[in-house]
């Protein structure tokens, strides 16, 4: 378990890095640039999340797959069979053209879903503009965003989570490089601010998708990827799409509750958007243990279940959940602790907007610590259900994060009391809370417990699983690359 998190951790830190840049940098610029990325983020992830969600169906099939197709030491029957290798192919074709159109409407609704906004008039005038742009130059390149998340997603899947994380290293050491040049015009380039970190992130996404795909068709790394498994067919893309859609769903509500909490946020001035902007990007960061542990146990119970046996998922969730909590607990006290010096390491200090933003981000980061214990019993729970092919269960709970707790407590708080800003920082964490509360008493049902996929024998008849149908860790990808 640790083996498949640890990569997928320092994917996540890398994809943080992402964020972290173009905030350091446009930090530098003005707090407005900052507020700028806060309200565009969640628009965009609105759009792209409908995609997104199908990624999940694909780690999921890629790893139950991957199980089944295993024998007693840990080796794939045949390289080339339709099986993971075809679920993959098949994923890849789906989403990309999902990701083509997805991209185009975003780029011709921008203006409408900025319009979504209630944005006070400083806000409107001095940030949104800025949004537009970005959002823009993101929205053409949605194929080359799309297209590494599910180089991701399908690798974890089939149990190498290190290959994506080289790919990831590659494309942000692009970005880091690439970022200031566009944005300050540095070495001659013309300045483009705001949206000159659209452009360093959609290029160096673009080389991340290049190398993804050269990883997929021609290396044996990961699983077999045919041109042929390509032309899409009824019955896989059935499949696809009623594992997808919940979780696309899910990821849809999340973001459409991102836009409603940051419409809320819109009201209350630039320097709580760009607080509250500022102290989710680091946040992300707290969430990089529990989702590696999430991830990786959605790849264990995939495969387990996949290979018949449901009481080794069981431990793997109770041992990822246990290391979870421990972990961001631990995270949790550094952030009491440390808050207002890393905060202000992103800011340009001198100005009382900048003043007054520090302060705002600080108490946001202080009072969510709170909830990181629960964070990471969550993000493992729904990897769990993800795994076992439950998106369903999976889109609920998150349903019950996000619009039982976090939603209506934030207005609640922020409005209803008029505890302004406070009320929002304390809104945001309950969801997380209540989420993880719901889910663990739902998985004492054991109900999750059965694959979605059908074990066949290489003569295409089902069987009973074995004892020796089930690899270690290390023979499926774990701790050492299989043998080919």
């Amino acid at each position: 378990m640790f083996g498949l998190a640890w990569p997928i951790v320092v994917t996540q830190l890398l994809q943080v890095t992402y964020n972290l840049a173009d905030t350091l940098w446009l930090g530098r610029l003005s707090a407005e640039a900052v507020g700028a990325l806060s309200l565009a983020f969640p628009l965009v992830f609105f759009v792209l999340s409908v995609g997104g969600g199908f990624t999940v169906a694909g780690s999921t099939l890629v790893a139950q797959h991957t199980g089944a197709e295993s024998d007693g030491d840990g080796a794939e029957r045949t390289r080339g069979s339709d099986g993971a290798g075809q679920v993959a192919g098949q994923t890849l074709a789906f989403v990309t053209l999902l990701a083509t159109g997805l991209g185009a409407l975003g780029y011709l609704g921008v203006t409408p879903l900025l319009g979504l906004l209630p944005a006070d008039a400083a806000t409107a005038r001095d940030v949104v503009p800025h949004a537009a742009d970005y959002m823009r130059v993101f929205f053409l390149g949605t194929p080359f965003l799309f297209g590494f998340f599910l180089f991701s997603a399908l690798m974890r899947g089939y149990g190498d989570t290190r290959t994506p994380m080289v790919v990831m290293a590659l494309s942000v050491g692009l970005n880091v490089a690439i970022d200031p040049v566009l944005i300050f015009g540095w070495f001659g380039a013309p300045a483009l601010g705001v949206t000159g970190a659209a452009y360093a992130t959609v290029i160096s996404r673009g080389l991340a998708t290049v190398v993804g795909l050269y990883v997929l068709f021609r290396t044996t790394r990961g699983p077999d990827v045919l041109l042929r498994h390509l032309r899409l067919r009824y019955e896989r893309v059935r499949e696809i799409v009623g594992i997808g859609t919940p979780a696309a769903l899910e990821q849809s509500t999340t973001a459409l509750a991102m836009v409603a909490l940051t419409g809320m946020v819109a009201a209350f001035g630039p320097p709580v958007v760009a607080a509250y902007g500022l102290g989710n990007r680091l946040i992300s960061l707290v969430f990089l243990p529990a989702m590696g542990l999430g991830r990786a146990t959605n790849t264990m119970v995939g495969q387990n279940l996949g290979a018949g046996k449901p009481d080794r998922a069981e431990r793997a969730v109770g041992l990822a959940a246990g290391a979870a909590a421990a972990v961001m607990i631990g995270v949790g006290v550094v952030a009491l602790v440390a808050a207002r010096p890393v905060v202000s390491v992103f800011m340009t200090t001198g100005t009382a907007t900048a003043t007054e933003t520090i302060g705002l981000a600080t108490d946001y980061l202080r009072i969510r610590a709170v909830e990181f214990a629960f964070i990471g019993v969550f993000q493992v729970l729904l990897g769990a259900y993800r795994g076992a092919g439950n998106t369903r269960t999976a889109l609920g709970f998150s349903l019950v994060a996000l619009w039982v707790g976090r939603v209506p407590m934030v207005y609640g708080f922020a409005f209803l009391l008029g505890m302004g800003a406070t009320g929002i920082w304390v809104g945001m964490t309950t969801g997380h809370i209540l989420g993880a509360l719901a889910a663990g008493l739902w998985f004492t049902r054991g109900t999750w417990k059965e694959a979605v996929i059908d074990r066949e024998t290489p003569g295409g008849g089902a069987t009973e699983p074995t004892e020796a149908d089930l690899p270690e860790p290390e023979a499926r990808g774990v701790d050492a690359e299989p043998d080919r």
